[in-house]
């Protein structure tokens, strides 16, 4: 049985918070939270020093894999944005309602952000972004 894996995706560290799970890939993060979850700036901060010891040097892009509903406090976008290395945000989710949110959220957050239906292409884009943005360019 094929599980979709292959050598490229393989977890390089996986965290367990109190929320859900935060997978670190190559040049990618994968957040999965728990069903009736509240994503708070604190939580967050926990988010942001997991890119900081994976990517502090890096350009790399963040997957929000919406299997579960859960709540947001909109001012964590403001700190997200101040993450200079933080290149591509993708939601990735089948529900209607998460479709709506993310509306939202791209009114918050203000950088390049993109909603999928399927996982794949979300990973495909976000491969996309950050090594467009590797070009040329030598992380500080």
């Amino acid at each position: 049985m094929n599980m979709g894996f292959s050598k490229k995706t393989i977890v390089v560290k996986e965290y367990h918070l109190d929320i859900g799970i935060i997978q670190v890939f190559d040049d990618y993060m994968v957040s999965i939270f728990e069903e009736g979850s509240t994503l708070t700036l604190e939580r967050a901060y926990q988010i942001i020093g997991i890119s900081e010891i994976h990517f502090r040097n890096k350009k790399f892009g963040y997957i929000s894999l919406r299997k579960n509903s859960y709540a947001i406090d909109p001012v964590i976008y403001t700190y997200l944005r101040g993450l200079d290395n933080l290149k591509a945000f993708a939601i990735v989710s089948k529900k209607e309602i998460d479709m709506h949110n993310f509306k939202i959220e791209k009114m918050f957050y203000k950088k390049n952000m993109e909603f999928f239906i399927e996982y794949e292409n979300a990973v495909s884009w976000i491969k996309k972004r950050v090594s467009k943005n590797n070009k040329g360019k030598k992380s500080a």
